[in-house]
């Protein structure tokens, strides 16, 4: 009787690792190469759509509204 309480916590826990792993490859805010690339959030364009899920968002008609360092 316990064999489903593993598997619902089991895929929580898989689901959540893999969550965080995105998070840590994909998130502009985190940086693993300092020497190369110091600042990669300035380096995202306008139209970059780095979030999981956007409500109403169409990223693709976004123009860029901030000047170049």
């Amino acid at each position: 009787q316990l064999v489903p309480l593993f598997v619902i916590i089991g895929c929580g826990g898989v689901g959540a690792s893999l969550y965080l792993m995105r998070l840590a490859m994909f998130n502009p805010d985190v940086s693993w190469d300092r020497k190369n690339n110091p600042e990669p959030w300035n380096k995202m364009a306008p139209n970059d759509q780095y979030k999981l899920f956007s409500v109403n968002m169409d990223y693709s008609s976004l123009k860029k509204d901030r000047p170049d360092f």
